[in-house]
């Protein structure tokens, strides 16, 4: 299982980064994210997906265990699913609909 304040420093130390400078990327302050390791509490839901938006990596890609699990995008893969996420269900469904008679 994944310790994630000891995911959050290795992340953080991969990117040569201090506290201060994840707290820069992140948007959070530095005092919350110092707080996490003194108190030994977890960051909530929105302060971890700020935290893997700053390292630039998927919620799913910081509890990965193992690299090799990882799917990888494309850009162009990465755009089709940003746009059809905005799409109501109707659409979607039509959208789907077209891929597969292509």
């Amino acid at each position: 299982m994944i310790n994630v304040l000891e995911r959050i420093t290795e992340l953080r130390e991969s990117h040569h980064w201090t506290e201060y400078q994840l707290a820069e990327h992140s948007g959070l302050t530095q005092s919350t994210i110092s707080s996490w390791y003194r108190k030994q509490m977890l960051p909530t839901i929105p302060s971890l997906v700020k935290i893997c938006n700053a390292f630039g990596i998927t919620v799913s890609q910081f509890f990965l265990e193992n690299e090799d699990q990882a799917i990888h995008l494309t850009e162009k893969q990465s755009a089709l699913l940003t746009a059809s996420s905005k799409l109501n269900s109707e659409q979607y469904n039509a959208l789907l609909a077209f891929l597969e008679q292509l």
